[in-house]
């Protein structure tokens, strides 16, 4: 049997107590870093939409439900959107709910020829304060 000089028998100790100290820290820590809360997903139906404008080529608003306003940034618009007498067509295959821009399978025509397609890149409820800031002929 060995003899353990008492400045080994320390250290030994030292790093028993280190080690114990070191686990009960990670047992503490939260496994995963807490991920940054997702804003809850804002859908409406394509039946409740009530009206639209276009302040330009590229931006839309929809009513829903004759409260609700949301903004629709496009992709790629047309300068149809601001003419007087164009209407907005919406393709609806499947259910109606729209959560995402890839819901959305809109069309603009003027009443002659092909309806142009128009693709959505987000889509965002207004606030009531965003709603009451916008020009009056660009609300929907």
């Amino acid at each position: 049997m060995s003899k353990i000089t008492p400045l080994a028998h320390a250290a030994l100790i030292g790093l028993a107590i280190a080690g114990f100290s070191a686990s009960t820290a990670m047992a503490q820590a939260p496994a995963e870093p807490s991920k940054a809360a997702k804003p809850a997903r804002q859908c409406f139906y394509l039946s409740d939409w009530r009206g639209w404008s276009a302040p330009d080529r590229n931006t839309l608003y929809m009513k829903v439900r004759g409260r609700d306003v949301y903004r629709v940034d496009l992709a790629y618009g047309s300068n149809q959107l601001t003419w007087p007498g164009t209407h907005l067509v919406s393709v609806v295959r499947g259910p109606d709910s729209v959560c995402h821009p890839l819901d959305l399978d809109l069309r603009v025509s003027d009443g002659f020829g092909m309806p142009l397609p128009i693709r959505a890149k987000t889509i965002t409820k207004l606030t009531p304060e965003e709603v009451k800031a916008l020009p009056k002929n660009h609300r929907p």
